[in-house]
């Protein structure tokens, strides 16, 4: 039994030590994974032409504010000022904070204002949406099916995004050439 184990401690030790390997993985999987569906909802969520930065869709409003959407009537002008920083805030995170991971840019912060943004997101899709009456979309943990798109689904970004929060951009990022150009 003692040699299996120092066999186990010798075919592992190397990878313990490999400290960058973690959150560089972690970042290449959500620029595989989670970039573009980011990138991608972000830009449904722009207005017409360059000034659409600043200008929300009307698809913006009804996905960030589906209940009170349909309250107004799908009619923006009855919303706020507070209604437009919400989805503007909402629309650029979609495009800032994905690309701060992948370059590795401020990547703890980054990391918590995606977990920030998949809670709101996911409270959306349950409470606004109404996915907390649909058991096909809404999933249910230790069921034998891992692709539902909100327990399953999103319960793996949050470890994903923790082992951000915990380790770091790792070796290959801005985050560590910005740290070593202060120093």
């Amino acid at each position: 039994m003692n040699t299996l184990i120092r066999l186990h401690d010798r075919a592992f030790t190397g990878l313990e030590r490999a400290e960058w390997l973690l959150p560089t993985l972690a970042r290449l999987v959500f620029a595989g994974v989670l970039l573009g569906y980011f990138w991608a909802s972000g830009l449904t969520k722009l207005g017409d032409g360059l000034a659409g930065i600043f200008q929300p869709s009307l698809g913006a409003y009804a996905q960030i504010f589906p209940r009170a959407m349909e309250a107004a009537g799908y009619d923006i002008s009855q919303f706020g000022l507070w209604h437009k920083l919400v989805v503007l805030a909402g629309t650029w995170a979609e495009f800032i904070l994905p690309l701060m991971i992948v370059l590795g840019l401020m990547t703890r912060l980054a990391a918590l204002g995606m977990i920030g943004f998949v809670i709101v997101q996911t409270l959306t899709d349950l409470i606004g949406h109404g996915a907390l009456a649909q058991p096909a979309t809404l999933g249910a943990w230790f069921d034998r099916i891992p692709d539902t798109p909100i327990l399953d689904q999103r319960a793996l970004w949050f470890v994903l995004l923790m082992v951000l929060v915990v380790k770091g951009a790792g070796a290959l990022s801005l985050d560590r050439i910005l740290t070593r150009a202060t120093r």
